[in-house]
């Protein structure tokens, strides 16, 4: 009797145990996804050669304009047709150019664990960047400072589902514009040891943040391993400037993946026609992906773009709209087309606050980029106010949107199909299985628990206060960042970053910059 009790004891703890680990908060990053659910193509093949065809005669007939000595150059070397800044492109050579732009590699974090594979069916989450507001833990609207942008990192850090750190997620006001991204850089790479992105605000900066890689990964290294993402925005129509080009040839010449990202205002930048703007933006992207293997042929480069519609009544740029989903549907053909991986934008909102309007926006941008097969998935956490600001609620709950989007592309899981079968003559008619061993075993993988969303009765929702998700979130926010644990950097490289970030802010003139406000 008592050897039975005390078995019975044993069984339950471990059970309790068992329990307990299963509902326990985890932290630890979700792989890079790999997707198992069919792609939405709403094109047939004869309307994406339409596209191509009609992109490639922009290219060579109208022409994309280079303002930039260097590119210029560059294109002339490569058989381009220049005619002052005008840039003609024969699309034999753009096909040739591009074949040579890798259609899948491997991004290599500070810890190996988290290395994460891109293109094909894989994809990852990115957080939003550039926000020259934040919606603090507060959810006080002001303007940021290094301090909140640590908090972003941090906080990127310990949401399972996104996979990169990103840079500027918010802009650090109590530091001089022309120094920030040293700061913004060693942020990203101090409190995360995810991938991170590196800024693009001017060729110097862009160097800079390659001189910050080789001191943290090693110069040899950088050689034949991403282990970040330069963003380079073209001026739509038809212009890459040289800032961006600059840049452009930082990263690439350093063979670390740039996204070539035309910046979209349907219907003010690009025709008023969801295929013409698709064409547009089609030839704009790939004018740019050819110059990076004119610049280094082999080197890493996503298709990218910004997309949005803009509203006729206003000129205000508008989110979550039906035209900007078929558009990602689109070119993601258009990018699996040319068999180059895609980035897009995801959980765009224009709302002032975290409210109905910014989850709607939200949700349908997110499921659309999902089915669109999206490799690069950035600004998935945080944006709202057409991204004027980055909200820590919104941060926490578009985190927890993307984690449930992963376990939906995944597609379903048939590992435990059999026990599970076997469960049904167990209960029988008229039963539950909520008590059976399988259930208790496998409720936690078997069906995603929101922990923001609240699905208790009225009754209990009311008994706990009638919390409402914006606080919910912050709440959330404020005790992840309680247990947060810095995943420390070398000391050795460590020291020489900070040396490295003393010596340019000493070489940078700071002049009447600090403290300027948009």
């Amino acid at each position: 009797m008592t050897e039975q009790a005390t078995t019975t004891r044993a069984r339950s703890g471990g059970r309790t145990a068992r329990r307990a680990l299963r509902t326990a908060p985890k932290f630890d990053m979700l792989p890079g996804l790999t997707r198992n659910i069919p792609l939405c193509e709403v094109m047939d093949g004869s309307q994406v050669e339409k596209i191509d065809n009609a992109s490639m005669n922009i290219l060579e007939n109208v022409g994309v304009q280079f303002r930039d000595p260097i590119a210029l150059e560059d294109w002339k070397r490569a058989g381009a047709k220049v005619e002052g800044e005008l840039v003609y492109l024969d699309r034999g050579l753009v096909r040739e150019l591009i074949k040579t732009i890798p259609s899948h590699f491997t991004y290599h974090a500070r810890d190996p664990k988290k290395n994460v594979r891109l293109g094909g069916k894989h994809s990852i989450f990115v957080p939003m960047t550039g926000a020259p507001f934040l919606r603090d833990l507060d959810d006080v609207r002001r303007n940021p400072q290094l301090e909140d942008l640590a908090m972003f990192h941090k906080l990127a850090h310990m949401m399972p589902a996104l996979h990169s750190s990103a840079h500027h997620i918010v802009e650090p006001y109590d530091h001089p514009i022309s120094q920030r991204h040293l700061r913004i850089t060693y942020s990203s790479m101090k409190y995360s040891d995810k991938t991170f992105m590196g800024m693009t605000t001017s060729p110097k900066n862009a160097e800079d943040v390659m001189d910050m890689c080789a001191i943290l990964f090693g110069e040899d290294f950088l050689e034949d391993h991403p282990v970040t993402t330069g963003n380079c925005n073209g001026n739509s129509p038809l212009v890459w400037d040289e800032t961006m080009l600059g840049a452009m040839r930082a990263f690439c010449r350093r063979k670390q993946p740039v996204l070539c990202s035309p910046f979209v205002l349907g219907g003010a930048n690009t025709p008023a026609s969801v295929p013409a703007t698709v064409a547009q933006l089609n030839a704009e992207a790939l004018s740019a992906l050819a110059y990076t293997q004119v610049i280094r042929k082999g080197a890493p480069a996503i298709y990218g773009h910004y997309l949005s519609t803009v509203s006729m009544k206003s000129g205000a740029p508008m989110a979550g709209t039906p035209e900007i989903s078929l558009m990602n549907f689109m070119i993601g053909q258009m990018a699996r087309y040319y068999d180059v991986p895609w980035r897009t934008s995801n959980t765009l909102g224009g709302a002032k606050t975290f409210d109905a309007q910014a989850g709607y926006e939200s949700a349908t941008t997110l499921s659309a980029v999902i089915h669109a097969g999206a490799n690069y998935i950035w600004h998935s956490a945080g944006w709202n106010e057409a991204g004027m600001h980055c909200s820590v609620a919104k941060f926490i709950v578009d985190a927890e949107q993307c984690a449930m989007a992963y376990r939906m592309a995944e597609g379903p899981k048939w590992h435990d199909f059999d026990q599970a079968i076997a469960a049904v003559p167990d209960v029988g008619p008229g039963g539950h299985y909520l008590g059976h061993p399988h259930t208790q075993e496998n409720f936690q993988e078997a069906f995603f628990m929101p922990e923001l969303f609240d699905n208790n009765s009225i009754e209990q929702w009311q008994a706990e206060g009638s919390v409402e998700i914006t606080e919910r979130a912050l709440t959330r926010a404020k005790k992840l960042l309680a247990e947060y644990q810095e995943p420390k950097l070398d000391e050795a490289k460590n020291e020489e970053l900070l040396d490295y970030i003393a010596r340019r802010e000493r070489e940078i003139p700071a002049a009447d910059e600090l403290n300027q406000s948009y």
